[in-house]
């Protein structure tokens, strides 16, 4: 295993972000489901290891949006979705916080999402998980608890695109390297998180104000 790959949190260099993967999900929000997979990037900046604090920024409504994440192990680039699971090194539980209020005004303006996702603190992560110990990704539970409610129960037999088809997609745009995350979508159930919640869970998180840096104003 990549000691890369193991230490991706701190080594990695690149998030990239699947959206719009599970058809509830895509219905909830109003979108259109897509004809083949779409991505966004997120800074490692972002991330914060469980048992730390989410930062809600000035004027932002912040939702939760659980995903499974693949751990790349082995970079690669125009991977084949039958050489797709060799690339893998193991898997986190991540959220993938979301400025929803600023989506949307970004949306309707046709701007990026980078500040929406980009955020500090706005890739919530757990702890590495082997690949071995992991039998079928698309056999697991996606949940959220916020305050001791569900709010997010899917399982990743519900993707639209199955993760050879991930990979082999962002791998014919961009190189995928050792340490990179891929978030391969969210179940619906996605929701607001504000200063004070507890995510106590599979990972461990509190919200909090951030009191200082951007303050968006619609």
């Amino acid at each position: 295993m990549s000691s890369i790959a193991a230490q991706f949190v701190r080594q990695g260099r690149k998030i990239v972000a699947i959206g719009r993967n599970y058809s509830e999900h895509v219905k909830e929000l109003g979108n259109t489901r897509p004809k083949e997979p779409f991505f966004f990037l997120k800074p490692t900046t972002s991330y914060v290891s469980s048992g730390g604090k989410i930062e809600i920024p000035r004027g932002i409504i912040a939702h939760h949006e659980v995903e499974l994440g693949l751990v790349i192990g082995k970079g690669g680039r125009e991977i084949s979705p039958e050489a797709a699971e060799s690339h893998i090194a193991g898997y986190a539980l991540a959220i993938d916080m979301t400025a929803r209020n600023m989506q949307d005004e970004v949306k309707k303006k046709g701007l990026p999402w980078s500040a929406v996702k980009g955020f500090d603190t706005f890739t919530p992560i757990g702890a590495f998980i082997p690949k071995s110990a992991i039998p079928d990704p698309h056999d697991l539970r996606l949940s959220l608890k916020i305050n001791g409610i569900t709010k997010q129960n899917g399982t990743t037999a519900d993707m639209i695109f199955r993760i050879p088809r991930l990979i082999e997609h962002i791998s014919s745009i961009m190189t995928l390297e050792e340490g990179d995350l891929v978030l391969t979508g969210t179940p619906s159930g996605v929701g607001p998180v504000v200063p004070g919640d507890e995510i106590l869970d599979a990972i461990d998180f509190i919200a909090i104000p951030r009191t200082g840096g951007y303050l968006f104003k619609p």
